[in-house]
């Protein structure tokens, strides 16, 4: 059975990223800061209008295995790309950055997905996703081995959208329950959260999850509160753990009664919050992977999203592993 710190499930997305100014949103109807789910013609609309743009691969677990990965973890990811172009790139991307990736690629239609991200000058990201071949990932893409070995399953609250991805999931958290492993997942986008939110706590409370990542607005979205406060002791009842960020106020993890404020990592320059959530989640997973105490597991989450989000493009292109030694982390 392969021995894995971190199985991370999601969309298999390349991300097409390009700075505007705020205008170009309102002129395009892209609602800022959230994740837009977008169909063939509006995709080829966007990219046409696009200023320079770099490519790089993305998706928000996938960017998280790639993380745990660049921590020194041993990382595995299950994932839908289409036989093309942008699907060689995405497996040549993920493997060149050591994460196992053996799903098997969908042959002919719909194509690989690729969302195009504009970036504002506040750093803010708005995504616009076409999912093409992430929709097609189902139980049949769920290799057994892997979820009984990884010691902990993550997966985006994103692929709630995909109904097969569904199945896919709960699939591997039966096998990794019954390995005693553990669940995890991200709630992903407060819009994403809006759509499934009964479906999301039903996971939470059922125990199909155990350890939950949100950030401040989907937390208050899913509890339909105002308070953070509220929400933060409403979560405390629900799952083992949650791991909350807050932008630069840091983060707050839970534990039963215990509660572990992080403060955010100082940066030089907010360039792109792209993959800032993805990377806090790898380095708590891979602290937790090691057996770190969640003030560690935070403070590592805190060091990769803070490096992230001075850089374009969602991956880290530091060693996580050396800078986290260098911060004592490690």
């Amino acid at each position: 059975m392969p021995d894995y710190d971190v199985l991370c499930i999601g969309n298999a997305i390349v991300d097409i990223i390009a700075q505007c100014d705020e205008a170009f949103l309102e002129i395009n109807g892209i609602i800022k800061g959230a994740m837009n789910l977008i169909d063939t013609r509006r995709a080829e609309l966007l990219y046409s209008r696009m200023g320079p743009a770099i490519e790089a691969s993305g998706g928000s677990a996938g960017n998280t295995a790639a993380g745990v990965a660049s921590f020194g973890g041993r990382a595995a990811f299950f994932g839908k790309v289409s036989n093309d172009a942008l699907g060689e790139i995405y497996a040549h991307d993920i493997h060149a950055q050591g994460v196992a990736f053996d799903t098997r690629p969908l042959k002919g239609e719909p194509p690989t997905a690729r969302s195009m991200i504009f970036v504002t000058p506040d750093g803010e990201r708005s995504m616009n996703t076409y999912l093409g071949a992430c929709v097609e990932l189902g139980p049949e893409d769920v290799e057994a081995d892997k979820a009984s070995g990884a010691k902990v399953t993550y997966f985006e609250g994103y692929l709630w959208d995909p109904p097969r991805a569904k199945e896919a999931i709960r699939q591997t958290a039966k096998l990794a329950h019954e390995a005693g492993r553990e669940v995890s997942m991200t709630l992903s986008d407060s819009f994403c959260v809006d759509r499934y939110r009964d479906e999301f706590l039903e996971l939470m409370r059922s125990g199909t999850v155990d350890i939950v990542f949100a950030n401040s607005h989907e937390i208050k979205s899913l509890y339909q509160t105002k308070s953070f406060d509220e929400a933060l002791a409403q979560i405390r009842k629900d799952c083992k753990i949650a791991a909350v960020t807050r932008s630069e106020k840091g983060s707050v993890i839970v534990r039963g009664d215990e509660t572990v404020v992080i403060e955010a990592t100082a940066i030089k320059e907010l360039v792109d919050t792209t993959g800032a959530g993805d990377l806090y989640a790898a380095g708590f997973l891979h602290g937790y992977t090691q057996g770190r105490n969640l003030k560690t597991c935070g403070d590592l989450g805190s060091l990769a999203a803070g490096l992230v989000i001075q850089q374009i493009g969602p991956r880290p292109r530091q060693n996580l592993r050396r800078e986290a030694e260098g911060a004592g982390l490690l």
